[in-house]
């Protein structure tokens, strides 16, 4: 008993020589901001003013009264569902393609790979200048009206500019993920699989799919948490434009904090999307543990 007795104190040094500073660095930076956006959503702040009235609710009405952010939430589901199947599709064939028999496998992975290290800012200022420039000579080049005129300047065609370099960017973080998953599956299965004659389709869709499913599921939710709060890429590549027809909900809580002044406004609308991502995180969590239990 005196030996336990004489631990405690010593577990409680260690425990706030090694927890206490992180714990305090993450209340600063994490926990502490996070409430006081919370209760700046319930007040008229500006963002400079010292005179801070409480208005209630009256942002959070004003949110769902906003006809702009319904269109950008309504646009950024849209730029949500085809960046996540196109991120996954190509993530998943990158990943089929470098765990098959070819030389130089880890080469490959680490340039598939490296979009995903590169900033968004300046990965989309790169394919500004793609769009804005290389991509329209190229086709003025070859007498291609379809290419001698910027994605940029269209609504639609700047949209799906956006997707693009936002699932080009995505897909070799999901590639690692879905390379887990694919060296987990037995060798012995694949092998059965060929001697009854199975093609390679059908390996893929009846063995491999099946057995990486919580991979699947992980990729699937962290492409759609990370695309809702896509913010960088859509600020240096389209800058919300042409006309705002780009601008999704993230840049669009940006425009009413910093550039409106409309600071409690603002800060309601970031909280409406953390519900949001919240409760697709925990979906995910929900789906990988029921997919384990089975």
């Amino acid at each position: 008993m005196k030996t336990h007795a004489r631990r405690r104190p010593i577990t409680a040094l260690q425990f706030c020589g090694f927890a206490l500073p992180s714990l305090l660095i993450w209340t600063g930076v994490v926990a502490v901001p996070f409430f006081y956006g919370i209760g700046i959503t319930f007040t008229d702040w500006n963002g400079l003013s010292m005179h801070i009235h409480f208005t209630g609710l009256q942002n959070y009405r004003a949110v769902f009264g906003d006809k702009t952010f319904l269109v950008s939430f309504w646009r950024t589901v849209i730029y949500v569902l085809f960046t996540v199947a196109a991120s996954n599709v190509v993530g998943f064939l990158l990943a089929l393609a470098v765990t098959g028999k070819i030389k130089g496998q880890n080469l490959f992975r680490a340039g598939f790979f490296t979009p995903n290290i590169i900033g968004g800012i300046i990965l989309g200022y790169i394919w500004n200048f793609l769009f804005s420039y290389a991509l329209t000579g190229f086709g003025k080049s070859i007498g291609s009206a379809w290419l001698s005129k910027s994605w940029l300047t269209d609504p639609y065609k700047a949209l799906a500019a956006l997707i693009i370099v936002s699932a080009w960017q995505l897909s070799g973080y999901l590639m690692v993920i879905y390379i887990a998953g694919l060296t987990n599956v037995p060798e012995e299965l694949i092998e059965a699989a060929r001697i009854d004659g199975a093609s390679a389709g059908q390996i893929v869709r009846s063995v491999k799919l099946p057995l990486i499913r919580e991979s699947v599921t992980i990729c699937v939710f962290l492409s759609i948490a990370r695309s809702f709060m896509s913010y960088d890429v859509n600020l240096s590549l389209t800058a919300g434009g042409p006309y705002k027809s780009t601008e999704l909900i993230a840049y669009k809580i940006y425009q009413t904090a910093f550039t409106n002044m409309e600071f409690g406004k603002g800060q309601a609308q970031a909280i409406v999307l953390f519900v949001i991502v919240a409760a697709v995180s925990l979906l995910q969590v929900r789906l990988t543990r029921k997919g384990a239990e089975q």
